[in-house]
Order: structure tokens, then C-alpha cells, then sequence
């Protein structure tokens, strides 16, 4: 898993480096800005036109670096300066006169000035890099920069940002006022927390990491924040089925969902915990939606759920069971209550609490501190802001801090759906997801993702079927050859048995 730092540890990982490794702080600047000019160049024809916004701190400089070495590698650079040059100092300041003195163009617009100059350089732009501001803001943008920013965002020039979108807060991911929506997003040293959130997704585009010349293992002097799942860790946790394996060891799922109306959501539960490996599956609902049920389903087993005796009717299904998924389409009228909080309250293995089944601790999420056994979580923002008596915008505005007090409140395992879905739980940092994409935007998406992490439960510590879940749900999605849309949920589901495959077929 690759390290995630908050703001305040990347300068402390800089200081480290200059402090006790004596490396320079320019000389840092410097390897940041030839690593990002590199990348640029590998994707723009030479003799291109790279316009450079800088702002007048650090991530300017780099900007200034970036103009330098384009410049060396036959790019024709203008740099667009959203203050005075004056206004300059330490590093930034040297790396713009080292810029000037090689020839290089700057345009000086501060506050107060037109920003035709800069119109002007946008429409002959083959590329754009947005070196304005880096990990250190922490105040809404107005104003003068406000309206460069929306400029460079109305003008289509494929963007590229230097460390992370300007606007982006480092550690929350919030958006400051307004943010830069860039194509590209070269971070350095380290991925930073903001960028791997919801709002990371919309403004970062793919997201790469440059070197800045001092080893990526001095993190361990100055600590992380949270991990970036890599691909070798999935194929670390799943491991091929023995030889003798049987329907039985490879797992009892029992899904407690589906209402009259929603079935479906039982089904795509069902269905995709039978395609991530687990051998047996029972659908546990009420009579009149068991009875729609028996209509439709083949390979699955049902159950039914007498409201007169939950205890006498629900119990018996929990017995031998490895994993319970439970919430799923099973509505938020009082019978069913009585069912999600008789299943946390008697089952003694691990229990995937998903959709009504959470919205049923609406404002007491404390009580899933009791459970019985240990419960995964899987809300997304609004669940999640139901659970915490917060607003769905208060948690996109700050996931991992929504995450941490759910944790803390509830004791339990939380996955927290969305762009860059983060797992955590108590002793552990979060771990945020890489993969998935806007096909799995469809109704039933999360049905199926309850019954992926179901499925690695029964085989692997609930925490880690989560990260695994969350991993091959997103790869799934990434199998959608058709654009951005149309995928159904079943679909995702149809596709987990050929992702599983080839994750277990890597070297």
C-alpha cells in the first residue's frame, strides 16, 4: 500500500529531507519541477505551447522549474504570473529569475490588472499548468484569482496541476471557493489526502506521483495519514480455492433483504456473493416478498420471516452461517427494525450492514457498538450523514474525518462509499480505493458491492474482504467497454468471477 500524508506531514517530510538529509530546499523544487516537465513532455509534441499560470509561493516556483525545462526541450513557454514578480521570495523568487535569465516570457498580471493578456495566451495554448497555489491553502479563493481560475477552466486547454488543483484543500479535499479541474494531476513525493476524495475525482484527473530526489521511505520519520490500495495487495489477500474444496467451505452467506417491490436488491446481493466465490446463499426476507422471490431465483435459497416471531423464524437461518449481509431493499418500517437489530444483536460472525439496514440507527449509530459480532458498514454519503446527524455535503467536505467518527462511535468497520471509497477502523490508518469509474453510477451498484465483501468474509478478517470488496467492485466496473454509462447491475455482478480470476492469475 503506497502512503497518503496530510499537509502538515509533507512539510514535515521536506524538513526531514532538508534537515537531516541536507538536501536543499531548491534542490527539491528543482527535481519536483524537471520530474513534472518530464511527464508533460512525454504527452505534447515538441514545439508545442505550454502556458504556465504560477501563483507567488512554493508552487510557483515549481511552475517556474516546469517553464525552464520545457524550455531546454524545445517547448515554446510562456509563463502568466497572477502577481507582481516583486512580490516573490526565497526559492520561488530564484527559480523565476533562473526562468527570466534563460529566456524564458513572464506576463505579469496582478490584482487590479486586465486579465486580457491571459485570455489571449489560452486560446493559443496547447497545454495548460496550473502552478497557483499547492498544499498550503486554507482560505476560500476571490476575486482576482478566482476569475483566473475560472478562465483557465472555461478555456478547454488540456490542464495539468502541480501537486494538486489549485482550490483543493490538502487534507479535506474541499473545494476552497473555486478549484482548477484539471486533466492531470502531478503530486510530489507523496499522494496527498484531498486528492483522493470525491472532489479529487472531479478536479484531479488521473492523478501521477514525481519523484523529488530523496527516497519515498523517509515517510516512516514523519508518518502517514492514510493508505492507497495497490493491486499486489489484493492479490496478497485472495488465495486460490483448494482442490477439495466443497460448497460449504467455501462459504455460507446469509442475505437478510428485499421487500415487496424490492426484490431486486436481494437478488443483486444474492447474486453477487455467488460470483465473488461464496458456495452457499440464502435470501431471508418476509412471506409475500420470499413468495416473488421463488419465481425468480435459481441458484439461491430462500427463507421466510414471520414478524409474529422474528426470533423463531429469523434465529434458526443465522445458525452455521459465516457472513450476514442485512439492509439491502428491506424497507424502514417497524418489522423490519425489529429484523436488522435482531440480526446485530444475536449473530456472532460478521455482519455487512448496508441501506435500510443503516438507516435504521439514524442518530443512535453508538447502538452498533453492542453488536454481537463484528459489522462492516457500507454507507454511502447520505447514509453516512444520517448516521452522524450531519448533511451529505458536511461529509463529501470532509470524508475521512465523517469516517473517523463513525468509527469512533460505532466500533466497528466503515466503508464509505463514493469516488476513492475509504475503509477504516479503530488501530488502523484509513485505506482508500483507486479503482472504479462512473459506470457504476446505476441503481443496484451497492446491492452488489454488499454481496462482494459478503463473499471475501466468509474467506478472509472482515476489514480486509472491505478493501478487497471495494477493489474488484471498482475493477468490475472498469470491465464496462461501452463509456460512462449504460452498465446495470447485474452486469457488474457477471463480471466478478473474470476480474477474481486475473487478479488470482497475477505473477
Amino acid at each position: 500500500m503506497l502512503p497518503v500524508l496530510s499537509r502538515e506531514q509533507m512539510r514535515a517530510f521536506d524538513a526531514y529531507a532538508i534537515e537531516e538529509c541536507l538536501v536543499p530546499s531548491i534542490v527539491l523544487m528543482e527535481n519536483a519541477g524537471r520530474g513534472a516537465a518530464v511527464n508533460v513532455a512525454e504527452r505534447l509534441a515538441t514545439g508545442g505551447r505550454v502556458l504556465i499560470v504560477c501563483g507567488r509561493g512554493n508552487n510557483g516556483g515549481d511552475g517556474f522549474v516546469v517553464g525552464r525545462r520545457l524550455m531546454l526541450l524545445g517547448y515554446v513557454v510562456t509563463v502568466v504570473l497572477t502577481s507582481a514578480a516583486t512580490q516573490l521570495r526565497g526559492d520561488a523568487g530564484v527559480n523565476h529569475d533562473a526562468y527570466v535569465r534563460t529566456g524564458g516570457t513572464v506576463l505579469e498580471v496582478p490584482e487590479g490588472e486586465s486579465l486580457a493578456v491571459l485570455t489571449d495566451e489560452l486560446g493559443r495554448a496547447d497545454c495548460l499548468v496550473d502552478a497557483i497555489f499547492g498544499t498550503g491553502l486554507d482560505r476560500p479563493i476571490t476575486g482576482h484569482v478566482a476569475e483566473v481560475i475560472r478562465l483557465m477552466n472555461d478555456s478547454g486547454v488540456p490542464t495539468v496541476s502541480l501537486d494538486i488543483p489549485s482550490g483543493l484543500h490538502a487534507n479535506s479535499g474541499a473545494v476552497l471557493g473555486c478549484a482548477v479541474r484539471a486533466d492531470r494531476t502531478l503530486t510530489f513525493a507523496h499522494y496527498k489526502l484531498g486528492l483522493l476524495t470525491s472532489a479529487g475525482a472531479a478536479h484531479a484527473g488521473k492523478i501521477e506521483v514525481v519523484d523529488i530526489g530523496v527516497p519515498p521511505a523517509l515517510v516512516k520519520h514523519v508518518g502517514l495519514s492514510a493508505r492507497l490500495v495497490e493491486r499486489a495487495d489484493i492479490v496478497e489477500a485472495l488465495t486460490p480455492r483448494k482442490r477439495d474444496a466443497h460448497k460449504g467451505s467455501s462459504g455460507r452467506v446469509l442475505v437478510v433483504a428485499g421487500s415487496l417491490g424490492k426484490t431486486g436488491a436481494a437478488l443483486l446481493t444474492g447474486r453477487s456473493a455467488l460470483r465473488s466465490g461464496a458456495g452457499l446463499v440464502t435470501l431471508c426476507t418476509f412471506a409475500d416478498a420470499a413468495d416473488a422471490l421463488d419465481r425468480k431465483v435459481v441458484e439461491e435459497m430462500t427463507a421466510r420471516i414471520d414478524p409474529g416471531d422474528v426470533a423463531g423464524t429469523l434465529g434458526p437461518q443465522l445458525v452455521n452461517k459465516d457472513v450476514v449481509a442485512v439492509g439491502p431493499g428491506l424497507g424502514i418500517d417497524s418489522r423490519a427494525r425489529e429484523v436488522v437489530e435482531y440480526v446485530i444483536g444475536n449473530f456472532e460472525g460478521t455482519v455487512v450492514l448496508d441501506a435500510d439496514g443503516i438507516t435504521h440507527y439514524t442518530d443512535r449509530a453508538e447502538d452498533l457498538a453492542f453488536a454481537r459480532g463484528r459489522i462492516v458498514l457500507t454507507p454511502h454519503p447520505g447514509e453516512m450523514a444520517r448516521l452522524l446527524g450531519l448533511t451529505a455535503r458536511a461529509v463529501e467536505e470532509d470524508r475521512y474525518n465523517a469516517v473517523q467518527e463513525c468509527v469512533e462511535r460505532t466500533a466497528q468497520i466503515v466503508l464509505l462509499k463514493g469516488p476513492h471509497t475509504i475503509v477504516e477502523s479503530f488501530g488502523e490508518p484509513p485505506t482508500v480505493n483507486c479503482t472504479g469509474n462512473a459506470a457504476l453510477a446505476t441503481g443496484g451498484s451497492g446491492d452488489v458491492l454488499t454481496g462482494v465483501i459478503a463473499a471475501m468474509a466468509c474467506q478472509m478478517p472482515p476489514r480486509m474482504a472491505a478493501v478487497v470488496g471495494a477493489y474488484v467492485h471498482g475493477l468490475a466496473g472498469e470491465t464496462w467497454l461501452e463509456g460512462d454509462r449504460g452498465m446495470i447491475a447485474s452486469e457488474i455482478a457477471d463480471a466478478l468471477p473474470g476480474v477474481i480470476r486475473r487478479l488470482l492469475a497475477a505473477p
